[in-house]
């Protein structure tokens, strides 16, 4: 919900940051995959308990995550950056829980719930984005993207604030985990009924 707020905000410096990277010849892949490295030492610092160095990788892993597709836009986007874009997204998701799964084993069922929940999000997500596809629909509500793009409860900005909680409080990890996993089924829930609606 938090994304289309955000945008007129965070869009301007991005594509400011995008016209330098694109003129230095820099390709929106290899932003995606350099961002995706990043977000990787996540895992180890988590895992360490260095949550402030750990919120450091996140929050570098999505400015170049919000970088690639300006950089994108300005040299054209192509299938491969999509992809690579949403997969290495959803493996970067799960990848920080994990680590805070790691850092306190007691933490480690609602670390489970969560990542349970994140497959319930991105299935419905990339499910309906298919057959979107297949039928030749579009929506821009959630800006120029390489596929079609359906909201819901908890998206990106959501999950960036939950990272930031996990990060300053981790104390409060398992309870917060709980409560932004059962968002997450609101979110399954609803797109499940959208495609209900769209496709049968």
């Amino acid at each position: 919900m938090l994304d289309r707020i955000l945008r007129p905000w965070v869009e301007p410096p991005l594509q400011r940051m995008a016209r330098v990277t694109a003129r230095l010849g820099v390709t929106a892949n290899a932003v995606t995959l350099f961002g995706f490295l990043v977000g990787l030492l996540a895992i180890p610092t988590i895992a360490n308990e260095l949550y402030l160095l750990g919120l450091f990788f996140i929050l570098a892993n999505r400015v170049l995550d919000g970088l690639d597709g300006a950089v994108a836009r300005i040299l054209g986007p192509s299938d491969l950056g999509g992809f690579l874009d949403i997969v290495l997204d959803f493996i970067f998701y799960a990848a920080v829980v994990f680590a805070f799964g790691l850092a306190r084993p007691d933490d480690a069922l609602a670390a489970a719930f969560l990542i349970l929940s994140f497959v319930g999000t991105g299935s419905s997500f990339l499910a309906y984005a298919v057959f979107a596809a297949k039928r030749g629909m579009s929506t821009e509500i959630g800006g120029s993207k390489s596929l079609f793009y359906l909201g819901g409860l908890t998206e990106g900005s959501e999950t960036i604030l939950l990272f930031v909680i996990f990060c300053l409080f981790p104390d409060s990890f398992a309870t917060v985990a709980l409560i932004f996993g059962a968002a997450c089924w609101i979110t399954s829930v609803s797109r499940i009924l959208a495609a209900v609606r769209t496709f049968r």
